[in-house]
């Protein structure tokens, strides 16, 4: 056997030895079916599953977090995941104007709604702003989310507030059929709660207790920062106003406790969250990095609810298995990590 075959051989075997610290659980919510799902593969391409060469982050270095372009500008309403309401006005109607008689909270039961106008200048839909002018207006509420799927009074509800507000900047409104919302929405959210995965690791001390310090410090290493949850640490993303890429969260009153460092922690837990990541920032690579960095510098075992660990040998099969999934998120216009995916995965 040559060297370079025998170096070869070498790599693969220490590979699969850190990949056979993760794993994949798979749990439901009560309302909503949230699989805890399998590892994100690299950017998708057909035939093609997770590769392991990642190499993890060194754990004496801390990351370099790029610098952050502009947060993107989407149209708010989307005619895939809103029903939409036409609002015609024979005159057109100020920003300010329109600003004064928008409904004062913009929800329909647990699901937000929004209002825009069609700029006569731009000629561009937005949420009225004061001294624009705006030939007609739509409204759009949210068919789906993590809440469930909109139903009758929640739409009539949007249907009270929007005619509330047509009434008094003198437009005309046309609102679609209910039962044919109704249907829709619950048509998306069977799909969104078959499509809805997340994927979770836990990091348990395999000697001695953590202190709340001691967790921060070596998360910081790797790139986390507080979030605005106690007892939350996140990894931004790259892009302005994203969700983050993951998050480290542990006992939450330890994180309140008055003395925090006096806190005995010996569990925190790595996720993401992978309808709202984009695959293209490749979340399992830094997923699986961070948890192999973050086991290494700790001391850590990487365990599932059970204390198991995930065989190398099975994460060819939790790949295809994400792959298929980011698959029929895409064919459906909700690829991970998009707007619209943010909201009916919110």
């Amino acid at each position: 056997m040559s060297l370079t075959v025998a170096l070869s051989l070498l790599g693969a075997a220490v590979l699969a030895l850190l990949a056979g610290h993760a794993f994949w659980q798979a749990r439901r919510a009560t309302q909503r079916r949230v699989v805890v799902a399998p590892p994100s593969p690299p950017p998708r391409e057909a035939g093609i599953e997770p590769s392991f060469e990642a190499a993890p982050v060194p754990a004496a270095e801390p990351a370099v977090e790029p610098p952050r372009p502009p947060r993107r500008t989407t149209p708010r309403i989307d005619a895939l995941i809103d029903a939409v309401a036409t609002l015609a006005v024979e005159v057109h109607i100020s920003g300010d104007m329109a600003i004064t008689h928008l409904p004062p909270t913009r929800r329909a039961g647990s699901k937000p709604f929004f209002v825009e106008g069609l700029n006569v200048a731009t000629r561009e839909w937005e949420p009225p702003a004061a001294g624009q002018r705006y030939s007609e207006f739509q409204a759009g509420v949210q068919l789906a989310n993590r809440g469930g799927a909109l139903n009758e009074i929640e739409y009539s509800e949007f249907v009270q507030k929007v005619q509330a507000f047509a009434d008094a900047i003198g437009a005309s409104p046309d609102f679609p059929d209910m039962l044919e919302v109704v249907a829709r929405a619950r048509d998306l959210d069977a799909f969104a709660g078959e499509h809805d995965a997340q994927l979770a690791v836990h990091l348990r001390s395999r000697s001695v207790a953590w202190s709340v310090g001691y967790i921060q410090q070596h998360a910081a290493r790797h790139g986390f920062v507080a979030g605005m949850v106690p007892g939350r640490l996140v990894l931004p993303a790259a892009e302005e106003g994203a969700p983050p890429v993951l998050t480290l969260s542990f006992d939450s009153q330890a994180a309140l406790a008055d003395d925090p460092n006096q806190a005995a922690l010996r569990d925190v837990t790595l996720s993401f969250d992978v309808p709202q990541t984009d695959a293209l920032v490749e979340p399992f690579i830094t997923w699986q990095a961070s948890a192999q960095a973050l086991s290494l510098g700790m001391d850590a075992a990487i365990v599932d609810d059970n204390g198991a660990a995930l065989s190398a040998d099975s994460f060819g099969s939790i790949g295809a298995e994400l792959t298929r999934l980011y698959d029929e998120l895409a064919a459906r216009d909700l690829a991970a990590g998009s707007a619209a995916a943010r909201r009916v995965f919110s």
